[in-house]
């Protein structure tokens, strides 16, 4: 369990390189006019490697190929990425494609093919333009500090507006263990997983069942739990690497410290989640839901989400409309057990419904609070003793207009 003296530290200027024997690079390869469009990050020494991926029916061809190198050995050494092009529903050619990027990375970097893992996020069905990925990768030089991690950052985004990355350390058998992360994402986002890609690095030396098992608790209470449009891509992925440069004794579910580790990625995770969450498409606010008194996490985690990705709550919230109706229509369609005579609910420090009757607020100051750029929505089911969060944006004008034209 952890207690008050767990040193758990959040590091403002941490990324995916802060975690000893991790490098990265980003480069303009010609897939997108102007930004970065090709990275790498690179271990030092091969890493126990686990990863999640999309529950879309059409997996990326950089999905097989990954999942295929993970599979192996459960270790790797590199990930590669490309943006622009998604190479997802691209037949043979390119899966062909995915896997010469493989070969690539692997041939630039002396690795062999299984120590590297692909992926790809951009426009579905457009082949990815062979003869510049060739000349790119050959320009990647992973570097550590947080300048290479810059440039791999800014490599991975499409439409979105700003880089994501988060860092925590801890201490683990009196060593610092330290967990870094970079992750995309703005639209089609509707985890289970969405079109977001999140890469983690740990130098934290652990089992792979464990690492397995860590990534997936930490991923249903982060990543799944956020929402922009309800959409779920092609190309998702959260792939985790931990080279075991921090020297600790190796992390099993049995170990002392075990849940101090998990803490961490879960740390890493929910940051990385809410700043997908912020940076949805068109997006002006970060909502979060925050369900108490459900009858299990998972029903309280399955409400908060089907409040936060409401349209009808998300384009209340942009429009600054405290119509508390829109959170109970959206908490009615749930499957989850509920009391219809026991709800209640907040926005913000702001009670509106007691046991699911209505309570007396000023308009002007519920308008007020949701205007701000966070907006906290509580409810209480009072059926039972769990809680869970998830989050969102509002939905704006500029989603449309976003989406309308994402090919031209």
């Amino acid at each position: 369990m952890l207690t008050s003296s767990t040193a758990l530290t959040h590091q403002e200027t941490g990324s995916i390189t802060s975690p000893k024997g991790f490098k990265a690079a980003g480069i303009h390869a010609g897939f997108k006019y102007k930004r970065n469009d090709l990275g790498v990050i690179y271990s030092e020494t091969p890493a126990t490697s686990a990863a999640v991926y999309t529950l879309n029916h059409f997996p990326a061809a950089p999905i097989k190929v990954t999942k295929e190198s993970i599979s192996e050995e459960g270790l790797l050494q590199a990930v590669v990425v490309n943006s622009a092009f998604a190479n997802a529903c691209t037949g043979k050619r390119g899966e062909d494609d995915a896997y010469e990027m493989r070969g690539l990375a692997a041939s630039h970097l002396r690795i062999p093919d299984h120590y590297v893992a692909v992926a790809s996020t951009g426009v579905i069905g457009e082949l990815i333009p062979m003869e510049k990925m060739r000349a790119g990768m050959a320009q990647l030089q992973p570097e550590s500090g947080d300048h290479s991690a810059a440039s791999f950052n800014q490599a991975i985004l499409t439409t979105d507006l700003k880089v994501k990355s988060a860092c925590w350390t801890m201490e683990i058998d009196g060593k610092t263990v330290t967990i870094g992360g970079s992750a995309k994402g703005s639209g089609m986002i509707n985890p289970n997983m969405a079109t977001m890609l999140s890469f983690i690095t740990t130098d934290a030396n652990i089992a792979l069942p464990a690492l397995n098992q860590a990534l997936k608790e930490v991923t249903d209470k982060t990543f799944n739990r956020i929402t922009v449009d309800g959409e779920t891509s092609t190309n998702d992925m959260v792939l985790v690497m931990a080279n075991g440069q921090a020297e600790n004794d190796e992390l099993t579910t049995d170990h002392e410290e075990w849940d101090i580790f998990v803490e961490g990625l879960r740390r890493v995770s929910e940051d990385l989640s809410k700043m997908v969450a912020r940076d949805g498409e068109g997006a002006t606010k970060l909502i979060e839901v925050e369900v108490d008194g459900a009858a299990t996490e998972n029903e309280a985690g399955v409400i908060a989400k089907r409040i936060v990705g409401s349209d009808l709550v998300k384009t209340a919230v942009y429009g600054a409309d405290a119509n508390w109706g829109r959170i109970i229509q959206a908490i009615g369609q749930s499957s989850a057990t509920i009391d219809p005579e026991k709800v209640d609910v907040w926005i913000g420090p702001i009670q509106m419904l007691k046991e699911s009757r209505p309570l007396h607020f000023s308009e002007e100051q519920a308008s007020a609070y949701l205007k701000e750029e966070q907006v906290t929505i509580k409810v209480d089911l009072h059926v039972g003793n769990a809680c869970a969060k998830a989050w969102g944006c509002d939905l704006t004008y500029d989603y449309i207009k976003i989406n309308a034209s994402y090919r031209t």
